[in-house]
């Protein structure tokens, strides 16, 4: 780790389970540093490449940066503000605490608590915001739009993933779990691809052991409906993008999520999306004569099958979709933007 002295905001991470916000910070942090902000991470469960700093540098958190009057600890969680508090306010040391919620639930009195005693709080959706009973700023996420682009060849980006080049799909990525839907999306394909032989379907994702006999259930269903050979399960994936690049409809099932990325990743890869109306899905998705996907309630199987069937069956509206699908989200939702918007937060908690 460089000097300490020249470390301007700390993004702390003190949970060694892999999350959202985890992930949040493993993909923000290199972005943040590439823009100049100075950003060092703090805290177990990320990768070695990030910039990061040990417990024994907190010492050196009574004297400010080098060129600033403050340092930002930018806490995602409760167990990260808290130490921030006693940091600033008991030990005196320079710094200007932010708290990025994600949650869209009223908050507990002690989360209230803590969230009052922050120089600035960022939510990640009006969703959440209007849960928050403190001024805010709203700072969508982003995603890296060089990633998550669409193929130069869509048979090739099939066949890549060793899928027929030939064949259409609709994908459902994410955890395997009930809370994401993906029984929904299974039923959804079992009443869909009878009709339409063009069509196959993929699940892609974790499963961990506790939702083990949710997915052997699923695949007993997949198998009685006798369409193994054509709903697959292709577990996790590093190059996930790759998959993305591969579909040609994209279905975000989800019963409940805080921000989900899922619709974005999918549409910056130029694929339509028919998302639920949960998390931010709301506010990433354009309905209307400039759509980019369709929006349908939480938990409703019959809207997703007709939702996922009109745009199925109509090539040329899904195509156009996808196109302006991908535009929509390198204006909107690239995650320098993201990045370049906390910097501003940033500025005014320090001038506060």
């Amino acid at each position: 780790m460089k000097d300490m002295q020249d470390v301007e905001v700390i993004a702390p991470n003190f949970k060694r389970r892999l999350s959202g916000v985890t992930s949040t910070i493993i993909q923000l942090v290199p972005v943040q540093n590439r823009l100049g902000q100075k950003v060092s991470t703090l805290g177990p469960g990320l990768p070695a490449s990030l910039p990061s700093m040990r417990w024994r540098h907190l010492l050196s958190l009574w004297k400010a940066p080098a060129q600033k009057p403050f340092r930002v600890w930018h806490a995602r969680r409760n167990l990260e503000m808290l130490p921030g508090i006693l940091m600033r306010d008991m030990l005196r040391m320079k710094l200007r605490l932010v708290f990025t919620s994600a949650s869209q639930r009223a908050h507990s009195g002690w989360t209230r608590f803590l969230v009052s005693k922050m120089d600035a709080v960022v939510a990640t959706s009006e969703k959440t915001a209007s849960y928050l009973r403190v001024p805010n700023t709203v700072v969508l996420h982003g995603i890296d739009i060089a990633r998550f682009s669409p193929p130069a060849d869509k048979a090739a980006a099939k066949k890549a993933c060793g899928l027929d080049g030939s064949r259409k799909f609709v994908g459902c990525f994410g955890r395997v779990r009930h809370q994401k839907g993906t029984d929904l999306f299974v039923d959804a394909m079992i009443a869909l691809l009878p009709q339409r032989p063009a069509w196959s379907a993929i699940v892609a994702g974790r499963t961990t052991p506790q939702h083990a006999a949710f997915e052997a259930e699923l695949k007993r269903k997949v198998e009685n409906a006798g369409l193994s050979d054509r709903i697959l399960f292709v577990g996790e994936h590093t190059n996930i993008n790759d998959w993305y690049r591969a579909l040609d409809l994209f279905i975000a099932p989800q019963r409940w999520e805080g921000f989900g990325l899922t619709p974005l990743e999918a549409m910056a890869s130029g694929v339509p999306v028919v998302a639920t109306d949960v998390g931010a899905f709301s506010e990433q998705i354009v309905r209307g004569a400039k759509e980019t996907g369709t929006l349908i309630a939480a938990n409703d199987l019959s809207a997703m099958t007709s939702a996922a069937a009109a745009l199925m069956d109509d090539d040329a509206r899904r195509e156009a979709a996808g196109d302006r699908a991908r535009r929509h989200v390198a204006t909107h939702f690239a995650i320098e933007k993201e990045a370049e918007r906390l910097g501003e937060v940033y500025a005014r908690a320090i001038g506060r």
